[in-house]
């Protein structure tokens, strides 16, 4: 069997170097068998079960490392809980102080830690000393300015509690530090849970942190398989899960957690676009293209794996490519003139293989360098694949290794299309010399993260995180810090207010109205409401309605009573409304002014309906119109002042935080307040450019369907607001299914909400779903900045400057 020092002499050909005995005499601790690391101690496995990690170059063990159970994931919890109270409690500056010293640890022991990455994940030691490790500096160091500033930047806000974080392979090391220093200087302490396959340097870390005087439960190590993982996602006594890895399992996360309460993170797969345009700079785009796809053997989930290149210059650079991929060094990690290393364990290698034998069975052409790789550990050799139809299993599927797919366009409209003609949304690169149409292609682009003449650039002070099937959530920057707060006056889940009467069940008759007296007896005029959907008062799809009674019984009005279709035919009506989102600022408030212009004249009429179905006096009615009118100038006031921001990161350049509206948003509006509940929610999302599929209160509709005629009034272009009654908790399910929609806001009981939390999964829309009781009259509850930021995704732009 191999030892740990022949690993060194086959790595680096000779004898470890004096600075690297450090890593052998880290790995030789412990009889090199490592047990948990809880409670800032360490302890063995409960389940007496260990599993080896390997060195992916040479396929030696390196060390092995306990299989945590469930004792293990109730003892770190435990640890993390009891630690809870007096972390959260620390001040700002206490905890900043905490967060520098770990940031300092690491730059004293930057070369053991950049040895054992190199190790664990068989990456080069160049990009772990040169890129890694630094990087996890300087999350913890910028940290440590959130947590001194967090009082005054994020006033109102709380830590979350105890966190679960789950990381990937790729970036072991890098990984944990973008989970644990935001959520330590928010007050949280944290269960991490490290790869599988590569769990030393988060071992390593969590020691050197309990060194450094951080207290201890604030950080434990539980180390394991999926199975671990899975016990801390469904661990009732954790607050919050963040997790990055892949889809799949983020689908299985979503699912196990809906109806938790649990905040959520996912930063999950990627299929990113490398664009070049014809008056790109093509030696640049090829030293960009090694950064992209053959950094860290393409093992990165923003890797630049799909170039799509302008059809006047694919032979041109495709030539330059393969001169250039000739002259490509793969080898053993731990000597600095190679350029990629290792695949990180059989079964990842296995994978590559098979989706290139796809690529070359569905007809694409496949090049690699002439060079033969090394025989001994999991080695790949940088691929390149031309002639692929934008359709093929290598165009769409993500390998997660060292090949590229390229195909090419002929205009900056088939551009976009093709980088979008993809369920992911994580990053993309756009290469020209012309300003103007990057700055164009740019927001066009469906990814969190757009780098123009640059690629896989991170930093600290900028978020990091996708749209659509890439996860929802950021880390770095102020985005980042959001993720492990919560405002202070969030309280224990509840049941909701007015439960809706369950499918299927029977619904007494209404009585008719009393006649008053003095009148003739004459029969009501029957009013029945129609659904708001493109604009147009619409009969619904099977044609029935339902009596909404007010509180003695007597019936009020009928509304119709909406289904699938009708949420289909919403759906597709808010996707014909998409230049909503292209329409400026300004015109969004003007038309949101128009509302509450014409609302105004008709509050007591509203506030007497309010009354009449709620059972509520008139003046509480009129208080509630009042209330919804200044919430309409509100979102009128925000949708031209919710601007972006500029990082400071360590480039020559700038980095452009951009919010961008979600898309068509579905809204279950809660049962209480129920015009103001419904103006709160819906005003928000169209006025930051949303388009909008809203069910209003089951029990209380009829403030909502009045507002089809004030509408009508205000110049709503068709589409921007749809509305469509009837069981709320059915029609929610629908929306969240709809891979279409592109968010849920779900306000009602937690059954249902855990129902489209679930359905949600997917294709992986965002959810703000809540059953706490919300004083929507309160303006930080109904009208604050969660509201804004759940009704907008960040997308950072990077553009460096100069010659």
């Amino acid at each position: 069997m191999t030892t740990v020092s022949e690993i060194f002499e086959t790595m680096s050909y000779g004898p470890a170097p004096e600075s690297d005995k450090q890593a052998l005499e880290w790995l030789g601790r412990h009889g090199g068998h490592f047990g948990v690391f809880i409670g800032g101690r360490w302890t063995p496995g409960a389940l007496d079960t260990s599993f080896a990690v390997i060195n992916p170059a040479t396929t030696a063990t390196l060390a092995r490392v306990t299989q945590a159970g469930p004792a293990d994931v109730d003892a770190a919890v435990g640890a993390a809980r009891q630690a809870f109270p007096a972390w959260s409690a620390l001040p700002g500056h206490a905890r900043a102080r905490h967060l520098y010293a770990l940031a300092r640890e690491v730059q004293k022991h930057a070369r053991l830690l950049a040895v054992l990455e190199s190790l664990d994940n068989g990456k080069s030691i160049r990009e772990t000393r040169d890129l890694d490790i630094p990087l996890v500096a300087r999350h913890f160091s910028h940290h440590a300015g959130w947590a001194q500033l967090l009082e005054s930047e994020f006033p109102g806000y709380r830590a979350v509690g105890v966190v679960g974080q789950i990381i990937p392979w790729n970036f072991p090391l890098l990984m944990v530090a973008w989970k644990v220093a935001p959520a330590l200087a928010a007050g949280n302490t944290v269960v991490l849970k490290p790869a599988e396959f590569t769990p030393l340097t988060a071992l390593c870390l969590a020691e050197l942190a309990h060194e450094a005087g951080l207290p201890a439960g604030v950080l434990n190590v539980v180390t394991g398989d999926g199975t671990t993982g899975d016990l801390i996602v469904r661990h009732p006594d954790i607050d919050k899960i963040a997790f990055t890895g892949s889809t799949e399992v983020g689908r299985l996360i979503r699912q196990a957690t809906a109806g938790s309460g649990k905040k959520l993170s996912l930063e999950l797969g990627g299929k990113s676009p490398f664009i070049v345009f014809d008056d790109a700079d093509l030696d640049s785009v090829v030293e960009g293209v090694v950064d992209a796809i053959w950094f860290n053997q393409g093992q990165v989930c923003c890797a630049g794996s799909r170039l799509l290149v302008h059809e006047s210059v694919a032979d041109r650079l495709v030539a330059k490519l393969r001169a250039r991929m000739e002259k490509l060094r793969v080898g053993p990690p731990l000597d600095k003139a190679i350029d990629m290393g290792a695949i990180v364990a059989p079964v990842q290698l296995e994978r590559i293989r098979t989706l290139v034998n796809a690529g070359v069975a569905e007809g694409a052409t496949l090049w690699q360098p002439s060079w033969a790789c090394p025989t001994e550990g999991y080695f790949y050799p940088p691929t390149l694949f031309t002639n692929v139809s934008p359709a093929a299993t290598i165009a769409q599927v993500e390998i997660f290794g060292p090949v590229l797919v390229a195909m090419t366009f002929r205009t900056p409209s088939e551009a976009v299309e093709l980088a979008n003609n993809t369920p992911y949304g994580l990053a993309a690169s756009v290469w020209t010399e012309n300003i103007n149409l990057a700055l164009d292609v740019a927001p066009k682009v469906k990814a969190g993260v757009v780098w123009i003449n640059c690629t896989n650039l991170f930093d600290a002070a900028s978020g990091f995180g996708g749209y659509r099937e890439s996860g929802f959530g950021r880390e770095g920057g102020r985005e980042g810090m959001w993720e492990y707060l919560q405002p202070t006056w969030h309280v224990a889940p509840r049941d909701p207010v007015t439960a809706p009467t369950p499918r299927g069940a029977k619904r007494a008759k209404a009585s008719a109205p009393a006649p008053t007296p003095g009148r003739s007896a004459l029969p009501a005029i029957d009013r029945t409401y129609k659904l708001f959907i493109g604009g147009a008062q619409v009969r619904p799809d099977q044609g029935y309605s339902r009596p909404i009674t007010r509180p003695d019984g007597t019936l009020a009005a009928e509304v119709a009573e909406g289904n699938r279709k009708d949420i289909r035919n919403a759906v597709e009506a808010a996707h014909a409304a998409s230049g909503w989102a292209r329409t400026s600022g300004h015109a969004r408030s003007q038309i949101l002014y128009y509302v509450a212009e014409n609302l105004a004249p008709r509050a007591d009429e509203f506030a007497e309906r309010i009354a009449g179905m709620t059972g509520s006096d008139v003046a509480a009615g009129r208080r509630e119109v009042d209330t919804t009118i200044e919430r309409l100038f509100t979102w009128a006031a925000w949708a031209d002042k919710y601007d972006g921001a500029v990082h400071q990161v360590p480039i020559r350049g700038v980095t452009l935080a951009m919010n961008e509206p979600l898309g068509v948003i579905g809204i279950a509006c809660p049962e209480e307040s129920p015009l103001l509940g419904f103006a709160s929610l819906v005003g928000a999302a169209t006025a930051l450019g949303n388009t909008v599929v809203a069910i209003p209160s089951e029990a209380h509709p009829l403030a909502a369907t009045e507002l089809y005629t004030v509408l009508d009034a205000s110049d709503v272009p068709p589409g921007v607001i749809n509305i469509v009654t009837g069981p709320k908790e059915a029609l929610a399910t629908v929306l969240a299914e709809h891979d279409d929609v592109d968010g849920v806001w779900y306000f009602g009981n937690q059954a249902a909400g855990a129902a489209v939390e679930r359905a949600s999964a997917g294709n992986m829309k965002r959810t703000w779903v809540e059953w706490q009781p919300r004083d929507w009259a309160d303006s930080r509850q109904g009208a604050g900045p969660e509201v804004l930021r759940a009704a907008t995704q960040v997308k950072n732009i990077w553009i460096p400057y100069g010659e």
